[in-house]
């Protein structure tokens, strides 16, 4: 489990084909301080480390932290396209340990479906997102509920319905928010991935019981 307050920023700096894909993804953490086995939200997936090791750059003499997962061909196909690439910028979260502080909500680190932002607007120093959720989700987004933007618990602030069953919902991008995410360089026409509430999900499954 895990509260969708992001730690860090992570760039895939290496991604192998060995049946799944095999990724390394350098963070600013200490690698002996990451256990094998460890869950880490990467941009909202739940992944498992596999290994962990220390990258050095003999130019300049730094060294930076790296973990790697095996990503599935399941979670490629249900997330961003793109997202596992070389290059891209991840948002990084350890899993939730017990007596952490509940700063979000509870997030699970499973990705529902991929949204697409269809304007982001400035207001004072904060941003406006307004992101398109397919039908499949849209019942199960509602205001002032919670929702999980590329891994960052966020608040619904409006929810617009759409002929086609798809909604349109509005969020509210802080600074600090949009510095320490990659929430910050989203740009209209990007995907996302997203996960709605935990409560939502059990809802959906009692929704489609009754069908």
């Amino acid at each position: 489990m895990f509260t969708g307050i992001v730690t860090a920023i992570g760039t895939v700096v290496s991604v192998e084909r060995r049946g799944d894909l095999h990724l390394r993804i350098a963070c600013p953490w200490d690698p002996e301080r990451i256990a094998i086995g460890a869950s880490i939200a990467c941009s909202g997936v739940c992944l498992t480390v596999v290994e962990t090791g220390v990258h050095r750059q003999a130019q300049d003499a730094r060294s930076q932290g790296w973990f790697a997962v095996d990503v599935s061909g399941e979670t490629v196909g249900r997330t961003v396209h793109g997202l596992w690439d070389q290059g891209r910028r991840l948002n990084l979260e350890p899993a939730l340990r017990l007596g952490d502080e509940l700063g979000g909500h509870l997030v699970t680190g499973h990705v529902d479906a991929v949204g697409e932002v269809t304007s982001r607007s400035e207001d004072g120093g904060s941003s406006r997102l307004a992101i398109r959720a397919p039908a499949a989700i849209a019942p199960f987004i509602a205001a002032k509920g919670s929702i999980a933007l590329d891994g960052v618990s966020l608040t619904v602030n409006t929810v617009s319905d759409e002929a086609d069953g798809s909604a349109v919902f509005g969020l509210n991008i802080i600074p600090h928010t949009a510095d320490v995410t990659t929430l910050g360089a989203l740009a209209e026409g990007d995907a996302v991935n997203l996960e709605i509430d935990v409560l939502a999900r059990y809802l959906q499954r009692m929704e489609s019981l009754r069908r």
